[in-house]
C-alpha cells in the first residue's frame, strides 16, 4: 500500500473513532418551563348574573368572532387575515428565519470547492541554490547549467483542483447553532400568530366602533324627530298664548343641540371604516359603499367558554414566542462554551498543476494533499470567558420574560373577566335608567300637551334621557370591547383557517 494510501484509510479511522464523541453538545439542555398557574380563574367563579356572559371551563372557541353571528364581521375577519400588510410582512420574517436554519445546518456539512488559477512566477531558483552554497561554476555539467539556467527565466503555472473540508463539531457548537437558529425560526412564527391575534381582536373593536356611532346617531336621529314635534307644539301653544317665547326659544336650542350631535357620530363612523379598510390593506375609502349602511351593534353570547389557566401557555402565541426566546438565548449558552475548545477539522486537497496547459491533464501533474487542523483557543482577553458570561446572564433574562410573560396573560384573562362583569351590570343598570328615563318624557309630554306642566320640566327630562340613551349605548360598545380583549386574552384565532365567511 503507498504511502498516500495509508495516510488516507489512518486519517478515516481517526474519524469513525470521534464519530461517538461528536454526539456531545456542551452547555445547558433546553427544557420547557412550567410556571406554575391556578387551577381555575378566580374571576370564573363570580356567580353567573341575568343578561351578562359567563364564563365556563370549555375550551375557547378558535374563530370567537363567529359566536357574535355577524357576517360582515366574519367577511372583514377572513380578509384582514389574507390582506394585512404587516401580516404578510411578518411571514416573510418567518421565511427569513426557517432560510437562517438552513444556512446553520449548512456549517456542519462537507464544503467543496473547485479552483483554477494562472501565475506568471519568478521562482527564485539561483539564489536558493547560493544560499546552500552550491557552486554553477566551471565544474557543473552543461546539463545542470541550462537547468539552472531555465529555472531562472519566469514561468507560467497553470492550476486546476478541488478543496475539500468538514468540521468536525466535536463539542455541538455547529448543532447548538442549529439549535438557536430552529428556536428563532419558532420564534418567528409565533410572532406572526400573535399579530393574527391582536390584528382579529383590532378589527372586531372597529367594526363594533363602527357600528356604535351608527347606533349613536339612529339614536340621535329619532330623538330630532321626536323633539322637532315637541317643538312644534311649543310653537303652537305660543300662539294660543299657552308658552312663552321663552319655552320656544328652550326648545328651539334643544333641537339645534341634537342636530350639532350629528357631524361628530358621522365623522367617527367614517374614521371606523377607513381603519377597517387599512387593516385589510386597501384604501382608505374601499369600505365606504359596502359599510355605509347602518347596522346593528352584534348581541353578546350568553356563555363564554374560556379554558383552564393550564391551557393558557399553549394558546398565547406571546407566551410561545417567549418560550422560543428561552430556548434559543439556552441554546447561545452553548455556543459560547462550546468556542472555548478546540475547533478540528478534516481538510483535502486535489488538483492538477503545471507549467504548460497541454501537460495540465496528464495524471503525473496531480497533486493532493490530506490531513486534520486544530484550532485551540489560546489567549483572548477573557473575551471568550466573557461571551459565556453574557449568554448565561441574558438565559436568565428570558426566564424571567417568560415568567413575566405568564403572569401578564393570567391578568389579561382576570381582568378581562372582572371589566366583562362589572360593565355588564353597568349596563344593566343602564337599561332600567333609560326604561324610566322614557316614562318621564312620556308622562310629562302628556302632561305638558294639557297644559299640567312647563317646559322646562320637560326639557329637564328630555335631556336625562338623551344622556342614559347615550351611555348605554356606549357601555354596550364597551362591554363587546371587553369580551373581545378576553377573547383575544385566551388566545385564539390561529390554529386553524378560519371557516369561509359568507355574505
Amino acid at each position: 500500500m503507498s504511502s498516500a494510501r495509508w495516510s488516507f484509510a489512518r486519517w478515516s479511522l481517526v474519524a469513525l473513532a470521534l464519530c461517538p464523541v461528536a454526539a456531545c453538545k456542551l452547555g445547558p439542555n433546553f427544557k420547557a418551563p412550567e410556571e406554575p398557574v391556578p387551577e381555575h380563574y378566580a374571576g370564573a367563579a363570580i356567580p353567573a348574573t341575568p343578561g351578562v356572559p359567563h364564563a365556563t371551563d370549555a375550551a375557547p372557541q378558535s374563530f370567537w368572532w363567529q359566536e357574535f353571528h355577524d357576517q360582515e364581521l366574519d367577511h372583514l375577519e377572513e380578509r384582514a387575515a389574507s390582506g394585512n400588510l404587516d401580516l404578510q410582512a411578518a411571514y416573510l420574517r418567518i421565511v427569513e428565519a426557517r432560510t437562517q436554519v438552513q444556512a446553520a445546518r449548512a456549517q456542519g456539512l462537507p464544503s467543496l470547492k473547485a479552483q483554477a488559477s494562472y501565475n506568471r512566477d519568478q521562482l527564485g531558483v539561483a539564489g536558493i541554490l547560493k544560499s546552500q552554497h552550491f557552486d554553477a561554476g566551471a565544474g557543473t555539467s552543461a546539463t545542470t547549467q541550462g537547468l539552472i539556467q531555465s529555472l531562472q527565466t519566469p514561468v507560467n503555472i497553470y492550476q486546476l483542483g478541488f478543496d475539500a473540508s468538514w468540521e468536525l463539531d466535536l463539542f455541538g457548537r455547529v448543532r447548538r447553532s442549529v439549535e438557536e437558529a430552529d428556536a428563532k425560526s419558532v420564534s418567528a412564527v409565533e410572532s406572526r400568530n400573535d399579530m393574527l391575534v391582536s390584528l382579529q381582536a383590532e378589527v372586531a373593536q372597529t367594526y363594533f366602533q363602527l357600528r356604535a356611532n351608527q347606533l349613536l346617531r339612529k339614536i340621535t336621529v329619532d330623538l330630532i324627530a321626536a323633539q322637532q314635534d315637541v317643538t312644534d307644539l311649543t310653537r303652537n301653544q305660543h300662539q294660543h298664548g299657552l308658552a312663552t317665547e321663552v319655552d320656544v326659544a328652550s326648545a328651539e336650542a334643544q333641537l339645534a343641540n341634537l342636530k350639532a350631535d350629528l357631524p361628530p357620530f358621522d365623522q367617527s363612523a367614517i374614521a371606523s371604516r377607513h381603519a377597517l379598510a387599512v387593516l385589510l390593506g386597501q384604501q382608505p375609502a374601499a369600505l365606504d359603499e359596502e359599510l355605509a349602511a347602518a347596522g346593528d351593534l352584534p348581541d353578546l353570547p350568553a356563555a363564554i367558554p374560556i379554558g383552564l389557566p393550564s391551557t393558557l401557555a399553549r394558546r398565547r402565541p406571546d407566551i410561545r414566542q417567549s418560550e422560543a426566546a428561552l430556548h434559543a438565548a439556552t441554546a447561545q449558552v452553548g455556543i459560547s462554551v462550546a468556542s472555548m475548545y478546540p475547533d478540528i477539522s478534516l481538510t483535502g486537497t486535489l488538483g492538477l498543476r503545471n507549467l504548460s496547459p497541454g501537460y495540465l491533464f496528464a495524471w503525473d501533474s496531480k497533486f493532493y494533499t490530506i490531513g486534520p487542523s486544530i484550532s485551540v483557543p489560546i489567549f483572548q482577553g477573557g473575551a471568550l470567558v466573557a461571551n459565556v458570561r453574557l449568554s448565561r446572564a441574558q438565559a436568565a433574562e428570558a426566564t424571567l420574560n417568560y415568567r413575566k410573560t405568564v403572569l401578564g396573560a393570567l391578568q389579561e384573562v382576570e381582568d378581562g373577566l372582572t371589566n366583562l362583569q362589572q360593565d355588564g351590570l353597568r349596563t344593566a343598570a343602564l337599561r332600567d335608567t333609560v326604561s324610566a328615563e322614557q316614562q318621564a318624557v312620556d308622562f310629562n309630554l302628556d302632561a305638558y300637551k294639557h297644559g299640567l306642566t312647563t317646559y322646562i320640566t320637560v326639557l329637564t327630562v328630555q335631556i336625562q334621557l338623551v344622556n342614559a340613551k347615550q351611555a348605554l349605548a356606549r357601555a354596550l360598545l364597551t362591554q363587546s370591547t371587553d369580551l373581545v380583549k378576553l377573547y383575544k386574552a385566551v388566545g385564539g384565532g390561529w390554529q386553524d383557517a378560519p371557516a369561509t365567511a359568507s355574505r
